[in-house]
């Protein structure tokens, strides 16, 4: 039977900290996995959702975007993707009662653990201006309340349609397409947060912002590289597909600030050898400063130039360009800045050296530890410039893989959820749909929160997700939430941005994945693309946890409907009554989608095409893969300071927390917990278990603060530290971003460490 969701806050002033795991999965991810299902679904709905978890007739998990393997086992998922499922699937709701038992001002002051916590939602809810309690409100009334506040706007630039990773194919490209018909590209999404600096490069040095590799290229790799990533927590069953690469022979890598358990050994729960004895992972694990990879990168590159014989000179000088500058720039590369800039040893690094020089087939894997720093985009095209040299990009068993987070985060960029879209995009929906789309680019994240903060943006929309505990600098955009004349919020649960609101809100409650999609054209699924370009079907089995709940599909349908009138071309009613007829005209507007209904039939799904991957043809500005030369940076830490880097705890996925504990870490019944390297806490000053507020410094001079911490001493990298978010985006400043990509730098934040008064 299923438990209730709790009274109150749990208390977490006393985290309770033992040493680190050195193994990931087995028998306590069984338990705690059947645990976390069984407080939420009870035994017999717990049984009939998890064995439907990416099995080719039921529903992708709404977890992490790794794909799925062609044989499958018949429990596919992992711990964190079973809670996930746990949270969506609940049998906790939250009622038109509880908004009239909890004002707002109430639930401002929880916890977004216990908010997540209350179960799904059961009715669409108001919040009129001035007042402190949501109230439950009609669908149709709640969709005039949008059109008339969009109707008016000075101009629809001042409106903003932001995309979670959670949404499906067809509903990305219907939101897509009404924003554009109402005269926008303001579609910032969570890629702007996470993988857009791997979009910008490999946009740049392959003509493609997606991964190359396949999962049967993993298995055919001779060395994979993992760097800024942790498989165990954030992608588990990537641990399965490493665990079968090491199987056939090949070596690891692995380059991160932290030691993780995944990383070291995996216990896969479905072998009984596993069980027992796990495999080992990594072969050579660098211990990384935050923010040194480039110059890593930069330095193999030197050594391989340096190398006789260690060069593809045939696919350099056929399939690149730029690479006379390049290796000008990479020759400079020199030993004493490295290791400064690392932290690493010459000993260490010359073993990598060796690893890569007898690997014929090479994958890059790599995810935020990459990404979020001020020269993300240039790391990653160093990364992109290391492979290029031996031609490990377009053949079997090597190229670049970034490992999305977000189940379809990639198949919504795909389908033109992006606010500076290509022309020839805007140029296909022209034709199809007979309106002239606009063409001046559009506000991503921290653009968006900037015109909220400034008056330029009114009306705030949300296609899922929990922006406010997502972004960075939480205090100044919780006040920027707050000037909005409306904000609006598709949703399963109750989260942290529903009650940070403008003068009036919306809360939208939709259907999960889990869940059957009845329309008045039949029984309905949508589609996914996974973090390796294949597209799938997704079909839910549960009933609805609400007779109240609409599809994301038929909201934007309903909502386009009413604000939009019926003069156009586009039928919004029939896209809601039959999904196939929205995959009809994807097919018409998204190259390599032809026949998508037809194809999307298999039950395996189908990959997109991947030019520099299926032909070795790069659609760049060139129309080779191109080397690039950036200067070389890494963060410069000022004395007494570390560099800090926000990641989640093995009890959360992205801004939903699950639990209290991170197992792996050794870290139970709290999350204010900061990890500091004991050399650098006995220099500070700092013991282990006292309390300290974290202060980030920038350049701004504005004081960010987060109270509170305790500190662990933990074999982090020297100079470096680690906390929870979304605990610790308070202390990202807004303006801290990516070059190019304008992602926020959440894993290069300068902080000092001052003696907490709750110590």
């Amino acid at each position: 039977m299923a438990s209730k969701p709790p009274k109150s806050d749990p208390v977490q002033d006393a985290p309770q900290v033992a040493g680190p795991k050195h193994a990931a999965a087995g028998l306590p991810a069984i338990g705690h996995t059947l645990r976390i299902a069984q407080q939420q679904m009870g035994v017999r709905r717990t049984a009939l959702t998890l064995l439907r978890v990416n099995q080719k007739d039921g529903f992708d998990c709404p977890g992490c975007a790794w794909p799925e393997p062609e044989h499958r086992h018949a429990a596919e998922f992992c711990e964190n993707g079973a809670k996930a499922v746990a949270e969506e699937a609940t049998l906790r709701r939250v009622t038109p009662d509880f908004f009239a038992a909890h004002p707002v001002s109430d639930l401002a002051g929880r916890s977004g653990y216990w908010l997540g916590q209350q179960g799904r939602l059961t009715h669409p809810m108001y919040l009129a201006e001035g007042a402190d309690h949501y109230e439950p409100i009609a669908w149709e009334r709640a969709f005039d309340i949008v059109a008339e506040e969009l109707a008016a706007l000075g101009s629809p630039d001042e409106a903003l349609f932001y995309t979670s990773g959670r949404t499906s194919n067809e509903a990305a490209f219907l939101y897509q397409l009404f924003a554009r018909e109402l005269g926008t590209n303001n579609l910032p999404d969570c890629s702007n947060m996470c993988h857009e600096s791997s979009g910008s490069a490999l946009n740049e040095t392959i003509g493609i912002g997606k991964g190359s590799v396949l999962l049967e290229d993993l298995y055919r790799a001779d060395l994979i590289i993992v760097a800024g990533q942790n498989p165990g927590t954030n992608h588990p069953r990537m641990l399965s597909a490493l665990e079968k690469a090491k199987a056939n022979g090949a070596k690891i890598i692995t380059v991160n600030p932290l030691p993780e358990a995944g990383m070291e050994r995996f216990k896969n729960p479905q072998t009984p050898q596993g069980m027992v004895k796990g495999a080992a992972l990594t072969d050579l694990f660098l211990q990384i400063r935050l923010g040194g990879d480039q110059a890593l990168f930069r330095l193999l590159n030197k050594l391989i130039l340096d190398t006789e014989g260690a060069l593809d000179d045939a696919f350099i000088a056929e399939h690149t360009h730029g690479f006379e500058e390049f290796a000008q720039a990479a020759r400079t590369a020199d030993w004493d800045e490295t290791l400064t800039a690392t932290g690493l040893t010459r000993e260490s690094i010359d073993e990598a050296l060796k690893m890569i020089l007898a690997s014929r087939r090479t994958i890059v894997c790599w995810a935020m530890g990459l990404t979020q720093h001020k020269h993300s985009v240039p790391t990653i095209r160093e990364v992109v410039n290391f492979l290029l040299l031996r031609g490990n990009i377009g053949r079997p068993g090597a190229g670049v893989c970034p490992v999305r987070g977000h189940s379809n985060v990639q198949g919504d960029r795909t389908m033109g959820i992006f606010e500076r879209p290509a022309p020839a995009f805007l140029d296909a929906l022209e034709k199809e749909f007979g309106f002239k789309p606009p063409r001046e680019h559009g506000y991503d994240v921290v653009r968006a929160i900037r015109a909220l903060r400034d008056g330029d943006a009114k009306v705030f929309f949300a296609m899922g997700g929990n922006f406010v505990s997502a972004s960075p600098d939480t205090d100044v955009t919780e006040a920027a939430m707050r000037r909005a004349r409306l904000t609006v919020h598709v949703s399963t649960k109750l989260n942290r941005s529903h009650v940070v609101t403008g003068a009036r809100a919306l809360i939208l409650p939709t259907l999960g994945r889990t869940e059957r999609d009845l329309q008045s054209g039949g029984e309905q699924f949508v589609t996914v693309e996974d973090s390796m370009g294949m597209v799938h079907a997704s079909r839910g089995r549960l009933e609805p946890a609400s007779p109240h709940l609409l599809s994301e599909p038929a909201i934007v349908a309903r909502l386009a409907r009413r604000v939009l009138g019926e003069a156009g071309r586009t039928p919004w009613e029939e896209f809601e009554k039959d999904y196939a007829t929205i995959r009809d005209r994807i097919a018409r507007v998204i190259p390599g989608f032809q026949d998508f209904n037809a194809r999307v039939a298999d039950p395996a799904g189908f990959a997109l095409p991947h030019a520099p991957r299926d032909e070795r043809r790069f659609p760049t500005a060139t129309g080779k893969a191109n080397f690039t030369a950036a200067p070389v940076e890494h963060p410069e830490l000022p004395e007494g300071r570390l560099l800090l880097q926000t990641l989640r705890s093995h009890d959360q996925y992205n801004t939903t927390i699950y639990g209290l504990d991170d197992r792996y870490r050794g870290i139970k019944n709290g999350r204010r917990v900061v990890l500091v390297n004991p050399d650098d806490a006995r220099e500070l000053k700092i013991a282990d278990g006292s309390y300290v507020d974290l202060v980030g410094e920038w350049k701004d001079g504005v004081e960010r603060r987060a109270p509170g911490f305790r500190v662990v001493h933990y074999p982090t990298a020297r100079g470096c530290a680690a906390a929870y978010y979304p605990e610790t985006n308070v202390l990202v400043p807004l303006d801290s971003t990516a070059d190019t990509s304008n992602t926020p730098a959440s894993k290069s934040v300068v902080v000092r460490l001052e003696q907490s008064t709750a110590d």
